[in-house]
């Protein structure tokens, strides 16, 4: 009997962003808070596996796949309008929060 008993952790997180869209909210919420661009187009390939494949999120998003999978590259850099539509057709959407340490003073 040929099992596999164990998957890789690229598999296990894009089953965890699959079963907790929350999950996958706050990862990209992280990712944002720390800037890293690199970072972030990774998240997003591993989130597109996740929500159907590069092709689906395309055709949600009404892009072109092989324009979305170019964006995505390490070498991609996403127009805004182009990362908003990736993240609606995920199901999500960009927001502004105050910075947690940051106070007014008159």
């Amino acid at each position: 009997m040929n099992s596999k008993l164990t998957r890789s952790h690229e598999d296990a997180t894009i089953e965890r962003f699959q079963k907790d869209p929350d999950f996958a909210a706050e990862y990209l919420d992280a990712i944002l808070k720390d800037g890293d661009e690199g970072e972030l187009l990774q998240a997003l390939q591993r989130m597109s596996k996740a929500f159907g494949g590069v092709g689906e999120i395309a055709g949600r998003a009404e892009l072109n796949a092989k324009s979305l999978y170019r964006a995505l590259s390490a070498q991609g850099n996403p127009e805004m309008k182009t990362l908003v539509a990736i993240l609606k057709a995920m199901g999500m959407r960009l927001s502004v929060k105050p910075l947690e340490d940051t106070h007014a003073e008159a």
